[in-house]
C-alpha cells in the first residue's frame, strides 16, 4: 500500500490520481446486483474540478453548500467538489414524496446554503414538492450531472489546510433541531489513520457498502476510508439492500471483499430474510472485518450470524464491533482486528446502580465489547455528577480527547461550551467532548453500557424521545398535554420502541383503542418508527422530578417492572411467529378462483402475522396496515415477500440512475 502525506483530502486525492489514474476507486451497483457504473481516481478527480470550477465561479468558496442527491456516484463526485471549491459541503438525502419535510428545512434553516447540488432528474422528480415549500421553493439550484468535465482547466486550487471544515454532518435524530458537526480536513484524516491503525488492510482491498451516503458511517466509514486505504469501494443504495438483504452478501461474495459492515439491525435481517438456498451461493471466506456499530450491538446478533453464516465461510473473529459518534468525527474505538468479540456477563443489578459485577448464571446480562482504545485518543469514564474521574468499578459517561474530536456544533455556542469543552472538576484536565454515553473501561476494552441522555437509537438512526412524544400527544384529545414518555427497550436483541402516555380524566365515550391506532399510524408516518408497545396510563401516574419533568428512564423501570397504572395496552409479540405457509404463484394459479381469494387472504394474514408479531386475534382484516405501525423496514420486508412468493409486485434496487462518471466506465460485474 502506498502511503500518502497529505493536510487535506484535497491534496489526498490529487496525489492518487496522479499515482494511480486508473486504478478502480468507486463501483455503484445501480439495481444492487450486477449492474455497475465506476470511477477511477482520475474520473472522480476530473469530476471533482469541473463541479468545483463551477462552485468557484459561483463565489461558494467557504460558503455552505446542500448535497441533495440519492445514492450515486455524482453524489461522490458533488463532496469532493465541494473540498476541491473550498466550499462546506452539507450532506443530506433527497425528500421521498409525502415525506415530512421538517428535519430537512431545519437543515436548511440552520446552514444557510448558498447553493444546493443536485441532479437533473431529481430536479425534475422534485420541483412540484418544492414548489409547495418556500425555503425549498428559494433556493439556489445546481445539475452537477450537467456540468461539462471540460471545464477542469478552470480548477484553482484551493487556500485550504489541516483546519479548514470540510462539512458539517448533521446529528441524525431529531425532526426539530438537527445539530450541524463541525468537520475539519485534519479530523477526517486523523480518524482515517486512527481506523488503519485498528484494522491494517492489504493492498487493492475491497470495500461493500449500503450504508447511507450522507450518514458518516456510510460517507466516512466506507467512501473516504476506502480511499485512504487504496482500497475499491463497491456501493449500493440503502433501498436496494432493504429490499433485499441477499444483495449485500452477495456483493461482499462476487467482489470477495475484505470489509464491510452495517448496524447491527442488518445482521439481524440477513439472518431472518436470507434463504437456505441463497446462502448456499456466498464464499465469505474473504470478509475479514465486519464492522458492527451506530446502535446498541447484541451477542444474540454475533452468535446467530456467525452460526447462520458459517458454512459460507464466515468466521466469528470477522466481527469487528466498535464504538464511534459523528462529534468524534466518525470512530473512537475498536479492535484489535484478529480477536475474536469481547463478551462480559455482568449483574444487571449491579447495571442499574451503574457499577460493574460479573455474574455468570443464567440471569447474567452480556455486553460486547467495543475494541480498544487508540493512539492520541484519549478516553475517560467520569461520573458525570461530580464531573471526576470514576473509579475502575464504576460506570460513568466516556469523555474524550483528541484529534478527531470536530471542532463543535454550527452556530451553537452553548451547546458547545457543554459538550465539547468538558473539564474535570478536580483540575485543568481537558477539554473533553461529552459523549452522553455511559460505559467503562476493562483491560483496555470500552464497553458501552447505556445512554446517560434519553436518546433512542433504531437501527443506527438516532431519534429524540422528545419529538416522538410531541408527534404522540397531539394524536387525540383525550392525551394530556406534556404527560408522556418515550424510550426504548430490548426485545430478544432488538431494540424496540416504547410510548407511555397519560390519558385525560374526563373522557366518556372515547375509544380507547382507536387512540392506540392513531398512535402507532402517527408515529410511523413522521418518525419511520414501528411501536412496540403503546401503554396509556391513569392521569397524573407519570412519573416525573419535583420541577414537573418527566423521567423516562423510571418510566421505563416501571413498565418493564409491570408497575404502572394502565388504562390501554397494546403490545406486539416478542418475537416472530411461525413461517407463513408454502403457497406459491404456481399453486395461486393452479387453484379455481373460488378459492383463490382465500387462499391468498391466508398468505398475506400470515406473514402480516409474522412481520408484525401479532396474534390471530390481532390481525386487522379489515383495516390499514399503517394503524399497526408499517415502517419502512416492514414495508419492504413485506413488498418483498409478496413478489418473491407470488411473483407480482416486482421492486427495482435502484434509486434513480446516476452518471457513469464521466461516461464511460460501465459494465456488469464479473462472477468470482
Amino acid at each position: 500500500m502506498t502511503t500518502f502525506v497529505a493536510d487535506t483530502y484535497v491534496e489526498l486525492l490529487r496525489k492518487k490520481a496522479l499515482a494511480h489514474p486508473e486504478r478502480r476507486a468507486y463501483t455503484f451497483l445501480t439495481d444492487g446486483e450486477t449492474e455497475e457504473v465506476h470511477f477511477t481516481c482520475e474520473d472522480l478527480d476530473r469530476r471533482a474540478r469541473a463541479i468545483a470550477a463551477t462552485l468557484q465561479d459561483a463565489g461558494a468558496r467557504g460558503e455552505r453548500v446542500l448535497l441533495l442527491y440519492p445514492p450515486s456516484l455524482e453524489y461522490i463526485a458533488a463532496f469532493f467538489g465541494c473540498l476541491y471549491a473550498g466550499a462546506v459541503a452539507v450532506p443530506v438525502y433527497p425528500p421521498r414524496l409525502n415525506q415530512n419535510l421538517v428535519r430537512l428545512q431545519s437543515i436548511i434553516e440552520d446552514s444557510q446554503p448558498a447553493l444546493t447540488l443536485t441532479t437533473s432528474s431529481s430536479l425534475s422528480r422534485s420541483a412540484a414538492q418544492f414548489d409547495k415549500t418556500p425555503i425549498l421553493k428559494n433556493l439556489r439550484y445546481l445539475a452537477t450531472d450537467s456540468i461539462d468535465d471540460e471545464l477542469t482547466d478552470h480548477w484553482r486550487e484551493p487556500n485550504i489546510t489541516s483546519e479548514s471544515l470540510a462539512f458539517l454532518q448533521y446529528t441524525s435524530g431529531s425532526t426539530s433541531e438537527p445539530k450541524g458537526v463541525m468537520v475539519s480536513h485534519g479530523n477526517l484524516l486523523h480518524n482515517a489513520e486512527m481506523m488503519k491503525h485498528a484494522c491494517p488492510h492489504p493492498p487493492n482491498a475491497v470495500f461493500v457498502s449500503w450504508l447511507p451516503l450522507y450518514h458518516d458511517m456510510g460517507l466516512i466509514g466506507n467512501v473516504l476510508q476506502s480511499l485512504y486505504f487504496d482500497a475499491s469501494c463497491v456501493i449500493m443504495s440503502p433501498t436496494a439492500f432493504l429490499q433485499r438483504p441477499f444483495r449485500w452478501l452477495d456483493a461482499i461474495s462476487r467482489y470477495q471483499a475484505h470489509t464491510s459492515g452495517a448496524p447491527n439491525f442488518a445482521y439481524d435481517l440477513c439472518v431472518r430474510r436470507i434463504t437456505a438456498t441463497e446462502r448456499a451461493t456466498f464464499n465469505l471466506s474473504s470478509w475479514k472485518v465486519a464492522f458492527n456499530g451506530a446502535e446498541p450491538i447484541f451477542r444474540e446478533t454475533i452468535e446467530r450470524f456467525s452460526e447462520t453464516f458459517a458454512p459460507c465461510g464466515f468466521r466469528r473473529e470477522a466481527f469487528f464491533p466498535c464504538y464511534g459518534l459523528a462529534e468524534a468525527t466518525l470512530f473512537v474505538s475498536g479492535g484489535p482486528k484478529e480477536s475474536a468479540p469481547q463478551i462480559k456477563a455482568t449483574d444487571p443489578g449491579a447495571l442499574k446502580q451503574n457499577r460493574i459485577s460479573d455474574r455468570s448464571d443464567e440471569k447474567a446480562q452480556f455486553l460486547v465489547g467495543c475494541g480498544q482504545t487508540l493512539p492520541q485518543n484519549k478516553i475517560v469514564i467520569t461520573d458525570p455528577e461530580t464531573l471526576l474521574p470514576c473509579e475502575p468499578e464504576q460506570i460513568g459517561e466516556i469523555w474524550l480527547s483528541g484529534p478527531s474530536v470536530a471542532q463543535g456544533y454550527w452556530n451553537r455556542v452553548e451547546e458547545n461550551e457543554q459538550c465539547f469543552r468538558a473539564y474535570h472538576a478536580d483540575g485543568d484536565d481537558g477539554p473533553y467532548l461529552r459523549t452522553g454515553d455511559l460505559g467503562f473501561i476493562e483491560n483496555g476494552e470500552l464497553f458501552i453500557a447505556g445512554r446517560l441522555k434519553d436518546l433512542i437509537i433504531v437501527r443506527g438512526l438516532n431519534h429524540y424521545p422528545q419529538d416522538i412524544e410531541q408527534t404522540v400527544e397531539q394524536c387525540s384529545p383525550a392525551l394530556r398535554s406534556g404527560c408522556g414518555a418515550a424510550f426504548s427497550v430490548e426485545i430478544a436483541g432488538e431494540e424496540r420502541l416504547v410510548v407511555v402516555q397519560e390519558v385525560a380524566a374526563r373522557r366518556d365515550g372515547v375509544d380507547l383503542s382507536a387512540v392506540v391506532e392513531s398512535i402507532r399510524e402517527s408515529v410511523t408516518l413522521n418518525h419511520d418508527l414501528q411501536v412496540y408497545a403503546v401503554v396509556l396510563i391513569e392521569p397524573g401516574s407519570i412519573p416525573k422530578t419535583s420541577s414537573g419533568k418527566i423521567r423516562r428512564r423510571a418510566c421505563r423501570q416501571a413498565f418493564l417492572e409491570g408497575s404502572l397504572e394502565v388504562v390501554e395496552l397494546s403490545k406486539l409479540a416478542d418475537t416472530a411467529s411461525t413461517p407463513a405457509p408454502d403457497i406459491s404463484r404456481e399453486l395461486v394459479i393452479s387453484t379455481p378462483s373460488e378459492e383463490r381469494k382465500a387462499l391468498v387472504e391466508l398468505y398475506l394474514e400470515h406473514y402480516v402475522r409474522r412481520l408484525f408479531r401479532l396474534s390471530e386475534s390481532e390481525v386487522p382484516r379489515h383495516e390499514s396496515l399503517s394503524k399497526l405501525g408499517l415502517d419502512s423496514l416492514v414495508a419492504f420486508e413485506l413488498s418483498t415477500d409478496i413478489a418473491t412468493n407470488l411473483g407480482v409486485g416486482r421492486l427495482s434496487g435502484s434509486s434513480g440512475r446516476p452518471r457513469s462518471g464521466p461516461r464511460r466506465s460501465s459494465g456488469r460485474a464479473e462472477h468470482r
